[in-house]
């Protein structure tokens, strides 16, 4: 495996070491639901994430990467938000993680690897269109709750202080298609683990 995928195959670990060591119930659902979110975004099962036992009716995600900050509200902004990233590979690393009763708070390294032009459409200032290039940025992820551990948006801060953009190899690379298939085999794995409707909390 090459090194972007084994970061991406290892990027929830601390949310599991987390939920490990979590005895509150509600946080436990919490963390679960947020587990979950994050491998059907990388498999491109953006459905799922927006169904009524994952997210709340009307979510508010908060988002200012590259130079275009941006609100986005209500369920159909959502999915067209996670349709517009389109083939870029997204990962994160370093988790300082938190779990409370009104959500998660995360303070990552995020990565996103991607042609010049799709990082273009988003505000990253890069030299060529065809270009392949890993960004990265320290960012602080805070992810609202509802009280039966249901999303209810996004707030994620970029510091731009951090902000790297390299031009890679592409042999260096993973494909879209792996990341998606990696994502795909953890949320299996998941449901092993846990049950079928493991997200959903009881109370």
């Amino acid at each position: 495996m090459i090194a972007i995928e084994q970061a991406v195959f290892d990027c929830m670990k601390p949310t599991q070491a987390l939920y490990e060591r979590t005895d509150d119930s509600l946080h436990k659902a919490i963390l679960l639901n947020f587990w979950r979110h994050v491998h059907l975004e990388g498999a491109g099962l953006y459905d799922e994430i927006v169904k009524p036992d994952m997210m709340v009716d009307h979510p508010v995600y908060r988002v200012s990467w590259g130079d275009s900050p941006a609100v986005v509200e209500g369920k159909d902004g959502v999915l067209a938000f996670y349709n517009s990233v389109g083939e870029t590979v997204l990962w994160h690393s370093d988790d300082r993680l938190a779990v409370n009763d009104w959500g998660i708070c995360d303070e990552i390294t995020f990565h996103q690897l991607a042609r010049g032009a799709d990082l273009k459409a988003v505000g990253y200032a890069v030299e060529r269109d065809e270009g392949l290039y890993h960004v990265s940025s320290r960012q602080a992820f805070v992810w609202p709750y509802d009280g039966s551990a249901r999303l209810a948006g996004e707030h994620l801060y970029e510091d731009k202080t951090s902000l790297k953009i390299e031009e890679i190899d592409p042999s260096l690379a993973t494909t879209p298609e792996r990341v998606r298939a990696i994502h795909r085999e953890q949320l299996a794995a998941l449901e092993a683990r846990f049950g079928p409707r493991y997200w959903v909390w009881q109370g």
